[in-house]
């Protein structure tokens, strides 16, 4: 089967809206906890952490047939999907090189996952269905490929897939370049990329005790291609701490396995290899107890070559002798103008991407340390999809931003010179639309960052329409990427702004510890001060702002709007961690001790207990009105943390504003599968947005 064209795979997962409001009840079971001594906590919505009973069923569904009849009146007003979608089309393809053959994903049926497609060049139009994830793995379940690694010898491909969006994953393998289907079949597997060595590959499972228990046992094993699950070799296991998370990765020359232990208990990580180019080769300490990060990129000349940190925080890339494991070589120093976002080791040089205030550079380095090629882009904006092979000399990349199509750059490592070999066409003129970018002061007089996406010429009257987003947590750099929403919204007179506050990575590792574990409050306190200034500078008003962020950022808008209800007019936060007291107790939220804080130390105890959204509702405030989206099979944030939320705030008499709970059949954390689950959950969202934020 071929296709000759093919749709950009762009992974959003946005909220929803509403019109006339009467809210769903929820009984009260009276649930109390006590915690040392002192603090009595009332839980009176935890029956609904029984999602599979018929009552919380029943629940869920009346809440989707309100928020679906808000949501249908709203876009019929906006008509989002429409716009949304006709941005959403555009005609892209970025194919990835492994070994001889090129990869790349398309949806050839909105209605199903995306498929994965082969071809032996870059540049041929029609490209061949390698995994059809309808046809070759099932007809009844929604399927997402989530990963694939290539053979050395590029004979196979090992792909892993989930099932209507859980982080359970399965692995298949397939010959290349016919995509004939071997018996292999993995279950288990959690949190895992397969990683090859000779005629077999690496791969962990993981324990858990029913849909959301704790994840725990995590176990390492190598499969050799042909055999069943069952007659796999045990790798790694630690049985005394099975809390601990594993990750590992062979080298490119398969010379080294690597193995790296993280401890969330202690703070402390450790590093094993084996070298399979020595004389009897064992799984050996390359590093232990270590209280700083360390990830092993690859080998060159029997040296490996590893991102870690200085003592300040600061990432640097070293070379590592593992004969002589303690004696490391800086070979990049830290930067001070900019965060480093990846490095690609090629045979004489490095490659690094850095994103310095919302803009990207590109370097190339030596081994030595020397800058012999130093490239920054003018506008914001982010690299993504870096990815060559380590003997040529050609880098290929992606530049893009929010309102700016993805654009092809091939890059020349020896004689620095790039090309676009590709442009996405949209059906609009990016050029009407132009970016601010500010600063803000927050608590203690920080300074953060803050992005404005607007159509030229705005004026600052206090009276627009604006969205606030920020993500604020785990050290990550947020970055900007093309979202056909934001244009919808920018194209209708919008204000889009994103604030790179504390707990993220955007200013480096001090910034993202300044909004962890004891200092988490730093991050909503940004966050109310981005709303605050954008109010106090007459972009907007109160009631002409709206708030939505996903994940931890769907906590950091749940927070925002617990704390000061009198900011917002709108409120919509995705998968988002509402119950903190309980969030340790389910799936991995044990391995985000770290971040959040744990009950089990009481000063933590009463930092969780006085952010967390569901336990700070008050039963005299109107808050503002809310569309609260989850995923029924969400096991990274079960959706009982939004059900809860959701029937405490319906539940009081003080609440007049709309307070709508979206919950997506078949999807997981990132929410729907499918182009079309995609693209709608995006209309739900900007419709919620612009019908309360009062847009045509």
């Amino acid at each position: 089967m071929r296709i000759s064209f093919l749709f950009l795979i762009l992974t959003f997962s946005l909220p929803t809206f509403a019109q006339e409001y009467t809210p769903i009840p929820a009984r009260q079971v009276q649930v109390v906890d006590t915690f040392y001594n002192v603090h009595i906590i009332e839980d009176n919505y935890r029956w609904l952490e029984k999602t599979e009973s018929s009552e919380t069923s029943e629940w869920i569904s009346k809440q989707n047939d309100l928020s679906q009849d808000w949501l249908r009146k709203a876009e019929r007003r906006s008509n989002s999907f429409n716009e949304i979608d006709k941005n959403k089309h555009i005609r892209y393809n970025f194919p990835k090189k492994e070994g001889k053959y090129f990869f790349s994903f398309a949806y050839t049926d909105t209605r199903v996952g995306s498929s994965l497609l082969i071809n032996t060049s870059r540049n041929k139009k029609t490209r061949e269905i390698l995994i059809d994830p309808y046809n070759d793995i099932s007809r009844k379940d929604k399927i997402n490929i989530s990963d694939y690694q290539v053979s050395k010898n590029a004979e196979l491909l090992v792909y892993q897939y989930i099932r209507n969006g859980s982080d359970w994953q399965e692995i298949g393998v397939v010959q290349l370049p016919s995509g004939k289907q071997l018996k292999d079949h993995l279950k288990g597997i959690k949190f895992s990329n397969p990683a090859w060595l000779d005629d077999g590959f690496f791969y962990s499972i993981i324990d858990q005790e029913g849909k959301f228990g704790q994840t725990s046992g995590q176990k390492v094993y190598y499969h050799k291609i042909g055999n069943t699950q069952e007659m796999d070799e045990l790798v790694f296991e630690r049985p005394e701490r099975p809390w601990v998370q594993l990750e590992f990765m062979t080298t490119s020359d398969e010379r080294f396995f690597i193995l790296t232990e993280k401890d969330e208990r202690n703070g402390k990580l450790s590093v094993f290899y084996k070298d399979y180019y020595s004389h009897q080769p064992f799984l050996r300490p390359l590093i232990t107890n270590f209280d700083r990060g360390l990830k092993v990129i690859d080998n060159r000349g029997g040296k490996l070559i590893g991102l870690t940190a200085d003592n300040a925080g600061s990432s640097r890339v070293v070379q590592i002798d593992p004969e002589n494991s303690l004696q490391w070589k800086e070979i990049v120093p830290p930067f001070s103008d900019g965060v480093l976002l990846d490095v690609m080791p090629y045979e004489d040089r490095l490659v690094l991407t850095l994103q310095s205030n919302n803009h990207p550079v590109l370097l190339v380095m030596g081994y030595d340390g020397k800058v012999l090629h130093k490239a920054r882009f003018p506008f914001i904006s982010a690299i993504h999809g870096l990815e060559g092979e380590p003997e040529e000399d050609m880098v290929r990349f992606i530049l893009t931003s929010w309102t700016v199509p993805p654009v092809v750059y091939e890059f020349n490592i020896q004689s620095f010179e790039k090309e676009v070999i590709e442009r996405t066409e949209v059906p609009f003129d990016f050029e009407q639309f132009e970016y601010t970018e500010l600063e803000y002061k927050s608590e203690q007089g920080v300074k953060v960052p803050l992005v404005l996406v607007h159509k030229k010429g705005v004026e600052k009257n206090g009276d627009n329409p604006l969205l606030l987003t920020a993500y604020g947590g785990f050290g990550s750099v947020s970055t900007p990427s093309y979202r056909s929403e934001i244009i919808h919204f920018v194209e209708h007179g919008g204000i889009f702004a994103f604030a790179n506050i504390r707990g993220g990575g955007d200013k480096g590792a001090k910034w993202a510890k300044a909004g962890k574990g004891k200092f988490k409050q730093n991050s909503f306190d940004d966050f109310i001060a981005a709303a605050e200034y954008l109010v106090d500078q007459k972009y907007t008003n109160p009631k002409k702002l709206a708030i939505t962020g996903g994940s931890n950022g769907g906590l950091v808008v749940a927070a925002a709007a617990t704390q000061r209800p009198d900011l917002f007019k709108a409120v919509v936060p995705v998968v988002a961690p509402t119950d903190m007291i309980r969030f340790e107790k389910f799936t991995v939220g044990h391995w985000h001790i770290d971040e959040y804080g744990t009950v089990a130390d009481s000063t933590s105890f009463c930092r969780l207990k006085n952010y967390s959204p569901y336990h700070n509702i008050t039963d005299e405030v109107n808050y503002p009105s809310m569309l609260v989206v989850t995923s029924e099979n969400d096991d990274r944030v079960p959706p009982f943390h939004s059900y809860k939320f959701v029937a405490k705030l319906q539940n009081r008499k003080e609440q007049t504003n709309p307070i709508l709970l979206k919950v997506q059949e078949d999807a997981g954390h990132y929410g729907g599968l499918t182009y079309s689950s995609r693209t709608q959950n995006g209309a739900d969202v900007y419709s919620f947005i612009m019908h309360e934020l009062g847009m045509e």
